[in-house]
């Protein structure tokens, strides 16, 4: 199942309403606010990268308020078992 990491920057203020937005879209597995260049990131997952694409372009890229993003897709992804 395609996964990718959205990296977003905001506007000064408005990280709480863009991530109430974003928990809006069930794809969304985990939205965390952070501290640094990026002030959001978002773990999405979707059942093919046609759709993944698609769902980044749409629900994510164009919140207002967002100044830019960064995505990463995830190629290999390893369980950490304590």
């Amino acid at each position: 199942m395609p996964t990718a990491y959205v990296l977003l920057n905001c506007d000064l203020g408005a990280e709480g309403d863009i991530i109430k937005k974003i928990k809006q879209v069930p794809e969304v597995l985990e939205v965390t606010h952070i501290i640094g260049v990026y002030d959001i990131i978002v773990r999405v997952s979707s059942d093919d990268m046609f759709k993944l694409r698609k769902i980044i372009k749409m629900n994510l890229k164009h919140i207002d308020k967002v100044r830019s993003t960064l995505t990463m897709i995830v190629i290999d992804e390893q369980e950490n078992k304590k």
